[in-house]
């Protein structure tokens, strides 16, 4: 019974650190003030994409094509980027009123995650251990994870101008969406 709250703990956690998902959410908290509502979006995001997994178990795979939702993926990847990029220096001070974190922080998570390995592995565990102790397990790894995510993009705004870490951001974002189309063909 520990094993089947223990294993997917430790083995999503590994897989998700220095993941394309965490890289997400430390731009993601580097821009907003806001982190427990960034953290309670991604979180929601999480509990969905993993629960539907979870349940789901090994149909999902059947059910929606992993490469259709890589493509949306990496296409909303490129587009954040290039919005990031494009903006005119003045609207890249912190400004509450443009940033809903919780609202972004849920659409990519919940968008990027689709296919993801940490997604396939819970549907995996799912058919092996409780699904009910399999979920925890996961969701406990991706909090974490996530919770230190949203501290190291805390740490960086602070330690890079505004302007330089909107580069840096969209960079990231078109990154991210290019690696995400690549691994289409590899």
């Amino acid at each position: 019974m520990f094993a089947d709250f223990l294993i997917p703990f430790l083995l999503v956690g590994l897989a998700e650190f220095a993941d394309k998902t965490q890289l997400l959410i430390i731009v993601l908290s580097s821009k907003t003030k806001k982190y427990l509502n960034l953290f309670w979006g991604i979180i929601l995001a999480f509990a969905i994409v993993d629960g539907i997994a979870i349940i789901a178990g090994s149909l999902l795979a059947h059910l929606i094509s992993p490469n259709i939702m890589k493509i949306i993926a990496g296409g909303i990847f490129i587009f954040f980027g290039i919005i990031t990029l494009i903006k005119r220096e003045e609207e890249i001070k912190y400004n509450k009123k443009e940033l809903n974190p919780f609202i972004t922080g849920f659409l990519l998570i919940f968008i990027s995650e689709w296919g993801d390995k940490t997604q396939i592995a819970a549907a995996t565990f799912a058919t092996q251990y409780n699904p009910w102790l399999v979920f925890l397990g996961v969701m406990l790894a991706m909090s974490l994870m996530s919770i230190l995510s949203i501290f190291l993009g805390n740490v960086l705004m602070k330690k890079i101008k505004p302007k330089t870490m909107s580069i840096i951001s969209g960079l990231l974002f078109i990154a991210i969406g290019i690696f995400t189309l690549i691994t289409l063909w590899i």
